[in-house]
């Protein structure tokens, strides 16, 4: 799962809000777009959080906010990542510990940056395990109902698809029973078309969209980014619950799984630590 949604990542990264004209040209899924100034096969903000939540699942230790939030400053200083927003990231360069984190944090976002890390827990026994651990990493940083609701529900496709609960196509709907149609959206399993915005739930919708459409990794991927807009956050959703799928093929193209990074915290610990999840 980890390594999947990376790739999804790092390809959509290059075409994170890029010109429609752009997407289309160069959305071949033939190798990783190169952007100015920017390494190919780098994996974004999206991964490096979802690495700290992997990391403390598999530690088993109990969630509190505080060692949430310890993992999400180890996470970025240990191996700087860009994609994040502007002032978290600086906010993240600035802080020490993670009980500094939360002394200066105003998390009152309604984004996508509680959505793009909460795919892991969706790999837990239960829905309520679920919905509560979905909520409480949320609210460190996305403290409001829209952004809980995005991190449950991009929580809630993984939990879906790798507990075998039902057909893909009713993914969404599935959701929609579950979560609650109060945070503007108008319900989870409306189709989504067109740019993807801000918000995280928009950039589930989209990606509920896109799992629900079937198909293999690699149409979901093409399909994620076609959308244009928050497009590395969509495939990084998408990617999260459908590699946990019986129904898709994974069938990403080998030149993405070659050419994703692999330093110290790149494709091969990706890997490890994917191991060490599925057995929690």
């Amino acid at each position: 799962m980890l390594v999947e949604l990376a790739i999804g990542d790092a390809y959509g990264g290059s075409f994170e809000h890029a010109y429609p004209s752009f997407v289309a040209e160069h959305n071949k899924l033939t190798g990783y777009v190169a952007q100015p100034g920017a390494q190919t096969g780098r994996y974004t903000d999206d991964t490096q959080m979802t690495i700290a939540i992997a990391e403390v699942l598999v530690s088993g230790r109990r969630w509190t906010p505080l060692l949430l939030a310890e993992r999400f400053v180890r996470a970025y200083h240990r191996d700087p990542h860009d994609g994040y927003a502007p002032r978290f990231h600086q906010l993240l360069s600035e802080v020490q510990d993670g009980e500094e984190l939360l002394r200066r944090l105003q998390p009152q976002s309604d984004k996508s940056g509680a959505a793009m890390r909460a795919g892991p827990i969706g790999l837990l026994p239960t829905v309520d395990d679920v919905l509560y651990h979905a909520k409480l990493q949320a609210r460190i940083t996305h403290d409001t109902p829209a952004g809980i609701a995005a991190a449950q529900a991009a929580a809630l496709a993984v939990h879906y698809c790798h507990h075998r609960v039902g057909p893909l196509s009713e993914v969404a709907r599935w959701i929609d029973g579950i979560l609650p149609e109060d945070v503007g959206h108008g319900g989870w399993a409306l189709p989504w078309s067109g740019k993807v915005g801000p918000q995280g739930w928009m950039s589930v919708r989209a990606a509920l969209t896109v799992l629900s459409g079937g198909g293999g990794l690699a149409r979901m991927l093409h399909a994620a980014v076609a959308l244009t807009g928050d497009v590395d956050t969509v495939a990084t959703i998408a990617l999260a619950a459908a590699s946990r799928s019986p129904e898709v093929a994974q069938d990403l193209p080998p030149v993405l799984w070659r050419d994703l990074e692999n330093g110290e915290f790149g494709r091969d610990y990706l890997a490890a630590l994917d191991e060490r999840l599925l057995h929690i």
